[in-house]
């Protein structure tokens, strides 16, 4: 018995390392694609505003590859979907880099954009399982680690850089070692997915149709994802932009704003499960969201950049266990569907990254661009307000097991 328990404990340690090292792939990859846009800018020969119309392709794509690799997960098994999206997302990061006109950049982003959306959600959808079998949060932590990519695509990227390599180079060289990892890290996935919703039926007595999670929560829940990650895609864009215009700071001193906010993000999320497994999700997210909202604040009415900065950082550390939190939720909802699900509230936060700057922008033809974070205030009171979302309830199943009846 001894031997069996360790056997599966290794097996449980072994996907987690798995997760973490899918998540870190995913974060490298899109980190490489960004430390290379101002080269294939150039390459191609377009103006920022072309730009920024393309890079709605690599959203459309995004959110399409969810949707599809959210069902396919449900479907085969994330086992088998995760490294397939993967070495997916690896080998099409090369095409941005090849790519010479706008049309053929285009091609190229919508084709890599599916690709990250596909490993996106199923990489999210075996956290889900890893989490699950675990017992307790472990969720915000493989988000961390996405993070950690971010790191590794900028150390490569500006070491590729100083040795002339074109983008194609660089872009091929990162693909053709994530295709790798994404086959080799597969043996380390779970075997299997959680239990059906037959299986649940049967130990709770009751039919399968009924068990199956209503699809209002989950809609809810995806709502406060595109609230939360809309307030995430304005800090990302906007956050140096706000230290340099609005409170006159240096250029060097302003690309600390986006820094705090980060460092405080990647912080919060490797301490966020510790806190969920004390004081349980739905404080995570009410208490998060809380001081989110109180750090926008800060932000939005101080005229002194000491406040900006600590505004930011409270920014960044409550916002860090939200998503995180939300994405649980959603897996472990229904995990007959956690992939469907999952990919429902992805998909929409993720447009609400995407829409976070537009917002703000258009917003400046109205307001200051200080004032304009008040919107991020609403959001994020809005998101503490309908927190009890995550309310945790007994688990029933567990329970029954366990009286026997």
């Amino acid at each position: 018995m001894f031997v069996m328990v360790t056997g599966m404990e290794r097996s449980l340690r072994a996907a987690r390392v798995a997760t973490f090292v899918y998540f870190i792939l995913n974060g490298t990859l899109v980190g490489m694609w960004v430390v290379q846009i101002p080269a294939v800018e150039e390459r191609v020969g377009i103006s920022h505003a072309t730009l920024g119309g393309l890079l709605v392709l690599l959203g459309l794509g995004a959110f399409v590859g969810m949707q599809v690799a959210g069902r396919l997960a449900d479907r085969f098994g994330t086992r088998t979907v995760v490294p397939a999206t993967g070495v997916l997302c690896a080998a099409t990061l090369v095409l941005p880099g090849l790519a010479r006109d706008p049309w053929t950049l285009a091609g190229a982003l919508l084709v890599f954009g599916f690709g990250n959306g596909c490993l996106d959600v199923s990489m999210n959808a075996h956290a889900v399982h890893v989490e699950k079998a675990y017992d307790r949060p472990v969720m915000s932590a493989f988000h961390a680690t996405f993070s950690v990519g971010g790191v590794v695509a900028a150390l490569v990227g500006a070491g590729a850089a100083s040795t002339g390599l074109s983008p194609a180079a660089t872009l091929g060289a990162v693909g053709a070692v994530g295709v790798v990892t994404a086959l080799v890290s597969a043996r380390g996935l779970l075997p299997s997915a959680a239990a059906s919703a037959t299986d649940t039926a049967q130990i709770e007595g009751a039919p399968a149709a009924k068990q199956r999670t209503a699809p209002g929560r989950i809609w809810m829940l995806a709502a406060l994802a595109w609230m939360v990650m809309l307030c995430e895609g304005a800090a990302n864009d906007w956050s140096a932009l706000h230290l340099k215009n609005i409170l006159d700071a240096p250029a060097s001193t302003a690309a600390f704003g986006y820094g705090t906010y980060a460092a405080t993000m990647t912080t919060g999320r490797l301490l966020a499960d510790r806190f969920a497994a004390r004081f349980g999700p739905m404080a995570v997210l009410r208490y998060g969201s809380a001081m989110a909202a109180a750090g926008i604040t800060i932000v939005a009415v101080s005229p002194w950049i000491w406040a900006a900065f600590a505004g930011w950082a409270l920014f960044g550390l409550g916002l860090s266990g939200c998503v995180p939190q939300l994405f649980s939720a959603a897996g472990h909802a229904d995990p007959a569907a956690a992939g469907a699900n999952v990919s429902r509230v992805a998909g929409l936060g993720y447009l609400g990254m995407l829409a976070g700057p537009a917002t703000i922008g258009w917003m400046t033809h109205l307001a200051a661009l200080n004032h304009t974070f008040l919107l991020l205030t609403v959001l994020c009171v809005i998101t503490a307000g309908t927190a009890g979302i995550l309310r945790t309830r007994p688990d029933r199943t567990h329970e029954m097991v366990r009286t026997g009846h």
